[in-house]
């Protein structure tokens, strides 16, 4: 059972990784297999009730591949971790069958609780480089999480995520039947609509919306028989008249000229 496992693990990597070139290159050179063997044997040690044996294992696996996997975590079969370097796998992650993380991915905890507080990957999950799923949430099967996201709620199944915090900007069917199609790095090249394109098409259109408008107060102004130059002349002359000034004040408070006194009185 053990080497039916590992010929699978090696079948895997031959088939998802092109620079793969025989199943003796895999056995010998690839760290991230290296690591599921480690964690192959204190995975079943933790689960009778040992504990330092098993972290012991899992601690010489840390420093012989650069992967670090709790021996409590539960792994799938067929996991393919490439580049290796980097990845932290927590005590309560749970990760499903045909999944595949590249280095740096981190399936972390957010808090002191004992109980259940890292992810569960379901089948067929893709964690680009750099990718950390933190939290004890849930990533649906066939989903894709993008280089260097932060994912920190659950992600839909076929959903791909990037960014930080990820955010979903695509999602495809997946049904029992049909599976998406393996997307290195968890990010569909040419695929991902751009943020900012996408800002600049709706202000564009808001653009030509708003002109539409502008035209057709237009028309309507010319059927009074007024053109928007004119109001708008007009409106520009009244406000370029002077204002009138007041007359100042005399020494008594009036604003009355000497001389319409001197008419008033005589």
């Amino acid at each position: 059972m053990p080497f039916a496992r590992l010929r699978e693990d090696i079948r895997t990597i031959l088939e998802k990784d092109p620079a793969a070139r025989s199943g003796m290159e895999v056995l010998f050179c690839y760290p991230g297999l290296h690591a599921v063997m480690f964690h192959r044997m204190s995975h079943p040690l933790w689960r009778r009730g040992w504990r330092f044996l098993p972290r012991l294992i899992s601690h010489l696996g840390k420093m012989l591949t650069g992967v670090e996997i709790h021996p409590g975590a539960t792994l799938g079969r067929r996991l393919f971790i490439d580049h290796a370097t980097g990845v932290v796998i927590g005590e309560t992650a749970e990760v499903g069958d045909d999944v595949t993380l590249y280095h740096g991915v981190t399936l972390g905890g957010t808090s002191l609780h004992k109980g259940k507080r890292h992810p569960t990957l379901e089948n067929g999950v893709i964690v680009g480089s750099g990718g950390q799923v933190l939290g004890p949430i849930t990533v649906g099967a066939e989903a894709r999480v993008g280089a260097n996201a932060v994912v920190l709620s659950d992600v839909p199944s076929g959903a791909t995520v990037v960014g930080i915090p990820a955010r979903m900007v695509r999602r495809d069917h997946v049904d029992a039947e049909h599976h998406c199609e393996f997307q290195a790095y968890g990010t569909p090249v040419g695929g991902v609509p751009d943020p900012v394109a996408r800002a600049i098409t709706g202000l564009t259109e808001r653009v030509g919306r708003l002109k539409a408008r502008v035209d057709e107060l237009e028309d309507q102004l010319a059927k009074t028989g007024v053109s928007s130059g004119t109001a708008v002349s007009d409106t520009a002359d009244r406000d370029a008249q002077p204002p009138i000034p007041l007359r100042p004040e005399g020494p008594d408070g009036s604003t009355e000229r000497p001389s319409e006194r001197r008419a008033v009185g005589g």
